[in-house]
């Protein structure tokens, strides 16, 4: 959510036209994947960064406006919490070298907001959770100066009427309660753009959500919470439960989280949209001036508004994504599966794992989808969150086996067709899916790395150890040398 928005109070008279805009922002939505032209000619693809900020002893840094202000680049913005910032990398074109511009490019603006950081005794770090989070670092004071995320913060906790637990069990177990979203701004992501046309949409979307779990059992980065050990991917239970506007009771009558892998393959993006508006109510009811069915019918191209706002309220894993770019629409699938880090190697080996492999499903003759049951994905989501690369996962026509290998033997030659698909220089494709090979022939993935370091250091005090591996962990960042390469 990146809109910015004035602090206000919502009435009921709000929601009633709020609620009648966006019904009429969906009919008009509807209209234009029929009648409209979107930029579909040449597929742009997309990276978002979410970082984290750490002091000289590995500690969080509550100072991203300082950071931000000393970085001064456009490119970098605010997130939830004081300890976030977040880089917006400029799209690319695959079959222009697109992952080694984004390499390069992301490696010089990291370095350079890196320096500009120290200035202000922080540091850049990219991991899914910072593992020295503590208790007292997840407190109100602890959101960025944003009205748009105390907005956010009272609407979740409005709707839910209680404050939020947060309960997960892994090798520990975590038990706790918190009375704002803040335990979200520890969940720091990778974003993947992918452009596509209304027709192929489905396809994209559908092989976003199917290949979810060989994803996630790769590049599982977040094994630590609170001083615990939980999930390899930690950041899926916490940002499911953190952001829960159900009390225990909705839950049990089948409400819908806000945080939501999904129920169904679908046939259209309107399928997402319109289950966004039947399913989830507005925590943020803005209503713009805009008349979307007049501009349409003026030839213009409606913002809307609404519709998009709420989209960014409700947290799919795959996401979509309505925008306008120099006077024309277009659609993305935004991937939202991945923690960040641990290199920009290794953030760019999974881009290509992503970008080959769902090119290649979502032009199948015989999809995927068709053969697997959703619950399967959804399944195979969850095992690669708590279990990381030792993940054992369903596929059609293999059965259940291994994450590394049905990566190795099935997922990366599809992957490599795709990148050739894109256009993807040959040297280019088998350097990034090379990285990704050798994190499944090494079982080590940045989630793997850090355990082993920690489990190694059972004899010290745990804060101690997890700061001592946290440092160790950003001096190898910032070789760029893959994590599974790393000593």
């Amino acid at each position: 959510m990146g809109e910015e928005i004035d602090a206000q109070e919502f009435t009921g008279a709000d929601r009633t036209r709020h609620r009648e805009k966006i019904r009429r922002n969906l009919d008009v939505f509807e209209r234009m994947l029929g009648e409209a032209r979107f930029d579909t000619d040449d597929p742009m693809t997309g990276l978002e960064l979410e970082l984290n900020l750490i002091d000289e002893v590995g500690d969080p840094a509550m100072r991203n406006e300082e950071v931000l202000r000393a970085i001064a680049d456009p490119t970098f913005v605010t997130e939830l919490g004081r300890f976030n910032v977040e880089i917006n990398v400029p799209p690319a074109k695959l079959r222009e070298g697109g992952l080694t511009t984004f390499e390069n490019d992301l490696r010089q603006r990291l370095n350079d907001a890196e320096t500009r950081a120290e200035t202000q005794g922080a540091h850049l770090v990219m991991i899914g959770i910072l593992p020295t989070l503590a208790e007292q670092h997840l407190s109100r004071s602890t959101l960025s100066a944003d009205s748009r995320y105390e907005l956010l913060n009272e609407q979740v906790l409005d709707a839910r009427g209680e404050d939020i637990a947060i309960s997960i069990a892994g090798p520990e177990r975590l038990e706790t309660t918190t009375d704002s979203i803040v335990p979200e701004a520890a969940c720091t992501s990778t974003q993947f753009h992918v452009q596509t046309s209304p027709a192929q949409f489905a396809a994209y979307w559908n092989a976003s959500q199917a290949i979810a779990g060989a994803q996630l059992a790769a590049a599982a980065n977040s094994p630590y919470l609170l001083g615990r050990e939980l999930w390899r991917e930690s950041r899926i239970p916490l940002f499911e439960q953190a952001t829960d506007t159900r009390s225990e009771e909705l839950k049990v009558q089948g409400v819908r989280p806000r945080v939501w892998f999904g129920e169904r393959w679908i046939t259209s993006v309107f399928d997402l949209f319109e289950e966004n508006v039947r399913y989830f109510p507005a925590l943020l009811p803005i209503v713009d001036d805009e008349d979307p069915l007049e501009v349409l019918e003026s030839g213009g191209i409606p913002s809307l508004a609404e519709l998009k706002l709420h989209n960014g309220t409700v947290y799919r894993w795959n996401r979509p994504v309505y925008d306008i770019a120099d006077g024309m629409p277009h659609l993305r699938v935004e991937n939202r599966i991945l923690a960040a880090g641990p290199t920009v190697a290794d953030t760019v080996a999974n881009a290509a794992f992503y970008f080959g492999l769902v090119r290649a499903l979502a032009e199948d003759e015989r999809p995927v989808w068709s053969r697997m049951p959703f619950a399967t994905a959804r399944e195979n989501f969850q095992a690669a969150a708590r279990q990381g690369i030792d993940a054992r996962l369903g596929w059609p026509g293999v059965g259940q086996v291994s994450a590394t290998e049905l990566i190795r033997e099935h997922l990366l030659p599809l992957a490599s067709e795709g990148l050739d698909a894109w256009g993807v220089d040959a040297a280019e494709r088998d350097r990034y899916l090379g990285i990704i090979d050798g994190r499944c022939a090494a079982r080590t993935n940045g989630a793997e790395w850090f355990a082993r370091k920690m489990h190694a250091r059972d004899g010290m005090e745990r804060f101690d150890a997890l700061r001592a591996t946290l440092l160790e962990y950003r001096e190898a960042m910032h070789t760029n040398e893959p994590v599974h390469t790393w000593q």
